[in-house]
């Protein structure tokens, strides 16, 4: 009797929590956000890893499939990003059961299992889509905040394969860390150094200048980060005038504000950091409660959006070029 009420009680707070001992069915359509969404002639594909949407309840650890609020904040936030890889992609993102914002605000260690649930079922969306979808085609792996986490797990797991590293035109898990240690841990990744090199990592993580700390790239840490403004990974200054377009986009994924030169950037080669001069932290708020004023987390994409849509493009068309190759064998 006892087990049988220990068991039950665990039930109930799986549902609570929405904990899953295995991994979501992705041969399910109800399971993916987007999938095969596109022209199949277009020449590449995206998956995307949907960023951090789970707030409220700080009981709520990872999202429940049938959260419908849940769900439609997730689409929400995929359309955000979106219009930036999928002009010559089909786009794939599977729901997962992300960890809610309450697991950052626990010690690194408690939350690491709330970020391997998740973990699990972008694990599972990613080898479906392999065996079921990509069929050798090209594709990008992108991703946003948590959602860049969870691609750079997946790299770090799989991109030994030399196939898989073949066939990435390029990696943007923007809004993460990563780190010379991660790289030198795992030596089949690489960073992006430039403007048009394929296969690459390329992310960085915005701030005010002053901003000495944040959660994504604490004290006594130094990130890797390359300028969207001018493709470079040193201290460089990118004046305000290459910034193509900061977009403001609604959960449709419409453009609702485009801003022209709205901030330069340059990297802070102690942290590692991406800052931006021209924006002050009481115009564009941090937004969430474990950032501090001056970290522009929120805004990754939307800064430096159509310099990033551009590169997308360009990265692509390098890629069937053979540009990157004709350098190896240089």
């Amino acid at each position: 009797m006892r087990k049988a009420v220990v068991f039950f009680l665990a039930l109930l707070l799986c549902a609570a929590t929405g904990w899953r001992a295995e991994a979501a069915d992705y041969s399910r359509p109800e399971n993916w956000a987007y999938c095969e969404s596109g022209e199949s002639e277009k020449p590449v594909d995206v998956f995307f890893v949907c960023p951090l949407v789970l707030f409220g309840n700080p009981e709520n650890r990872n999202m429940d499939f049938a959260d419908t609020q849940a769900r439609a904040n997730f689409v929400g936030a995929v359309n955000m990003e979106r219009g930036i890889y999928d002009a010559d992609a089909r786009f794939f993102a599977p729901y997962y059961g992300m960890a809610g914002l309450s697991v950052y605000e626990m010690p690194e260690a408690e939350g690491e299992k709330y970020l391997k649930l998740a973990y699990k079922d972008v694990r599972a969306a990613f080898l479906y889509y392999l065996a079921k979808y990509n069929d050798g085609r090209p594709f990008i792996l992108a991703g946003f905040s948590q959602g860049a986490d969870h691609v750079l797990r997946l790299m770090k797991e799989f991109f030994r394969d030399e196939e898989l590293q073949d066939n990435l035109v390029a990696a943007y898990p923007i809004g993460w860390r990563v780190t010379v240690e991660e790289l030198r841990a795992a030596p089949y990744l690489h960073f992006a150094e430039g403007e048009r090199d394929t296969g690459v990592i390329v992310t960085f993580n915005t701030e005010e200048p002053s901003v000495a700390w944040s959660p994504i790239i604490p004290e006594g840490v130094r990130a890797l980060a390359i300028n969207p403004l001018n493709w470079r990974t040193d201290w460089k200054e990118a004046d305000k005038s290459l910034n193509k377009g900061a977009c403001f986009v609604d959960v449709s994924g419409n453009i609702v504000k485009e801003i022209p030169h709205l901030t330069g950037a340059y990297i802070d080669m102690k942290r590692g950091a991406l800052k931006a001069p021209d924006v002050s932290p009481e115009a564009y708020p941090s937004g969430l409660s474990i950032f501090p004023q001056g970290v522009y987390h929120i805004y990754d994409y939307q800064f430096f959006y159509r310099n990033l849509q551009e590169n997308v493009a360009a990265r692509i068309e390098a890629y069937f070029s053979g540009e990157n190759e004709e350098e190896d064998a240089a």
